[in-house]
């Protein structure tokens, strides 16, 4: 029962957290800009604006329509609660697999480009067209990192990689860092941020993710916003805890869940400031120069795993 507890726990934590990750890149942002910073609440008073308001629908708008945002929560919520944030060896280790945890990454966004498609505006169309090519690219580079990661832990399984890495120590493995660069620009285009998209603009050359979900407003809208951070979220968490696993709770004990839950907001908070640095230097790109973004992730992804097969077969 106790790890029953601390795996809920943990969930609800990805869920209470991931808005206040999303203040603290905003926050930094501001401040290597020059602007005036945001407080670190405001996405929770964001969230609770939009709660507030009245849901407005579309007179033509479907079952598809009016569902996507408590499927795409729910199936975000999912893939927080297989991810280890703060310790291993709890029960949902036993479904803490990647192939499940794309699974439910294309489950939203299938319903999500559904959904901007049902309305018929021209926005909803073009945006879900663009996600679609978007997460087209993007899911064989996550595959291929995470078939890079199981051939050197022989699993696939989140919460038995990350004790592989955290066991095996300080150990340089070429491979490791051609997937941790794939998998960082994978997050970038998943998530919707500079160059592949801009979550602050709605500008129609630029759109995508916000093209799908201008029609929404209201509670729906502010679990659609929800789920966006809590996505980011579990990108992160997955660089952190795959490639540095150091502090992450092994035994269920006071101590060890204390140290993993500093050593996660450390690294959160490192990885913030470096994607924050990424976003502040790069330009967005042109929709058209995506397919190439990808397509340097990809091929990233296949030399860590050619690099694994080559140099690391004896370790």
């Amino acid at each position: 029962m106790i790890d029953w507890l601390i795996a809920l726990v943990q969930t609800l934590m990805f869920v209470a957290l991931a808005p206040l990750l999303s203040g603290w890149i905003r926050r930094v942002k501001c401040h290597m800009q020059n602007r005036a910073a945001p407080p670190l609440r405001q996405p929770y008073r964001d969230l609770a604006k939009l709660l507030r308001k009245h849901t407005v629908l579309a007179t033509n708008a479907s079952w598809i329509f009016r569902s996507t945002p408590y499927i795409v929560f729910g199936a975000t919520v999912l893939a927080a609660a297989i991810v280890p944030l703060v310790a291993l060896n709890l029960p949902t280790a036993a479904v803490a697999d990647v192939i499940v945890l794309v699974g439910f990454f294309a489950l939203a966004r299938f319903f999500t480009a559904l959904a901007g498609m049902d309305i018929g505006t021209a926005f909803g169309g073009m945006g879900s067209s663009r996600e679609m090519m978007i997460g087209a690219l993007a899911e064989p580079v996550l595959l291929m990192t995470v078939f890079t990661l199981a051939m050197s832990a022989s699993t696939t399984n989140l919460s038995e990689a990350v004790a592989y890495t955290l066991n095996s120590g300080l150990v340089l493995r070429p491979s490791f860092i051609f997937a941790a660069l794939g998998l960082m620009m994978v997050a970038v285009a998943e998530t919707g941020r500079v160059p592949v998209d801009n979550p602050s603009t709605h500008l129609e050359l630029t759109m995508v993710h916000e093209a799908m979900i201008l029609e929404y407003s209201g509670r729906h809208l502010a679990l659609i916003e929800w789920a966006g951070q809590l996505k980011l979220m579990i990108y992160m968490v997955l660089i952190a805890n795959i490639f540095f696993p150091w502090g992450i709770a092994i035994e269920p004990t006071v101590k060890t869940l204390t140290l993993g839950l500093a050593a996660i907001a450390g690294k959160l908070a490192l990885l913030g400031m470096v994607l924050v640095t990424w976003e502040t230097v790069m330009a967005k790109m042109r929709l058209f120069r995506v397919p190439q973004f990808l397509g340097f992730a990809f091929l990233l992804s296949l030399l860590g795993m050619l690099t694994r097969v080559i140099l690391e077969s004896g370790l």
